[in-house]
Formats: C-alpha cells, structure tokens, sequence
C-alpha cells in the first residue's frame, strides 16, 4: 500500500494558528483536535485508518509549519509494525519544514516491531533559523511475551542549515547485542530552542548539541511506561513535560 499525509500550519495573524491543509490517505487520517493547553497552537490527531504498517507499505507524512505557527502532531494509540506473507519491507517516511518563530511538538504514541516485521521509519526535519521543535520517538520491542522484529528509526534534523543530529535506532534479529543496551523499550526526544540551550543538563541523559540551541534527551527501560516518565522528567528543567502523553497500547511485561 502506498499512501501520504500532507499538514500544513500556518499564523492566523490574531495570534492563533490555522491548518491551511490537511489530507491524509488510509491508513494515515489527520484528525483537527483541540489543544486546550495552548489555545494558539492547532492540534492534528493522526488515526489509524487501517493496520499497520504491514510488509510492503510505503507511508509519508509531510509536515510544514510557516514562520509564527505552533502545531502540535500526536497519534492515538500506539502504531504496530507488522509482517506481510510472503515477507516484504515497511517504510514510514516523514519530512517536516519549520520556519523562523515557528514550533513543531511531534509527540506520537510508541511503535511497537511486531515478530516478524521489517520496518524502517526515516525522519528528515528542516528549522530555520529562530525555530522551536521537540521530536519524540519511542519504540517497544515485540508485543507483551514475543520477540520483535526488525525496526529502524533514522532521523535526521538541520537547524539554519547545518546537520544537529543524525541518530540511528534498531532493535530485531539484524541488530546484534541491542537487546544488551536497550532492554525492550527505547526513546528519544529532541529539544531545539532558547530552553533547551540555556537550561542546565540536572540529569545525566540529557546531551546538548552542536550547531543549534538543542538537546537530546535519551531513556530504556524495561517498558514504555518506563522510558515515557524518564523522557518527561528530563525535559522537565528545559520545557514542560507532555500534560497529555498516554502510556498507548502495550502491556507491562
């Protein structure tokens, strides 16, 4: 299957922001929500339309946020990267553009590397210079007593043009020893912003960054429950933790 989602954010000029576009194909179907924690942020939901991803999707989110925008970009519940008969590869690819006084809160529910997928989730974000961005990605190895497949996550950040991160994540039988560093769950969430560059780093996951006022907060844990708190407590000292995160589809195990 093949299928894109399209976002676009722009200023409403009162102070607010307006989605000028939002169009989505099954199974990625944005949803306007509220946000009642910021009234001149909007707010998209991203509904499952179908399963997945299965083997042999090719998915992309395009996300622009013009200059004095604030969007905010959640899912629903958590999403399963599962296997296709015969076996076939997954991809999940997302591009975001995010302009000068501009903010971008990418905070989805986990993925989780169903037994016998293989899915590769490519992020590529663009900030102008003056750009506010926290990225979270979180992934879950197998559903409750199963061993995962194989899942990747790249993701690939450049503020004013110049590269701030490039992180590579991968769990499943092709990743050797991860099990031994990451436990079964695993997240990361970048911050890139005035706070993020001049809070002082109380916790010892938490990794400024060159070529921007950013920081990349890291956390394992034995669940998702696990890395979600250890996420939020060290974005704590920097910006506030998400008031609406929800610990998604997943047993404690």
């Amino acid at each position: 299957m093949r299928a894109e989602a399209r976002l676009v954010a722009e200023a409403d000029g009162r102070g607010g922001t307006r989605l000028s576009t939002v169009y989505g194909e099954p199974p990625l179907l944005p949803r306007r929500t509220g946000h009642h924690q910021n009234p001149t942020a909007a707010e998209v939901h991203l509904v499952g339309g179908a399963a997945g991803p299965l083997g042999g999707d090719d998915l992309r989110i395009d996300i622009t946020v013009a200059p004095g925008a604030h969007l905010v970009v959640r899912t629903i519940a958590a999403s399963l990267a599962q296997p296709s008969h015969p076996p076939a590869p997954s991809t999940l690819t997302i591009t975001a553009k995010v302009g000068t006084g501009a903010t971008l809160d990418w905070l989805p529910e986990p993925t989780v590397a169903v037994a016998g997928c293989d899915h590769l989730s490519r992020s590529i974000v663009d900030l102008a210079d003056g750009a506010t961005l926290r990225w979270r990605e979180e992934l879950v190895a197998g559903r409750h007593a199963e061993p995962p497949g194989d899942l990747r996550l790249e993701t690939t950040v450049r503020y004013a043009g110049r590269t701030i991160l490039r992180h590579d994540l991968a769990i499943g039988p092709r990743a050797k020893g991860w099990h031994a560093m990451l436990g079964r769950a695993a997240g990361t969430l970048l911050l890139v912003g005035p706070e993020a560059a001049t809070a002082e780093p109380k916790i010892i996951n938490r990794m400024p960054l060159a070529n921007g006022p950013a920081a990349l907060i890291s956390a394992t844990g034995p669940d998702a429950r696990t890395v979600r708190t250890a996420l939020d407590e060290g974005a704590a000292n920097t910006r506030a933790h998400d008031p609406d995160a929800k610990p998604g589809n997943w047993r404690k195990g």
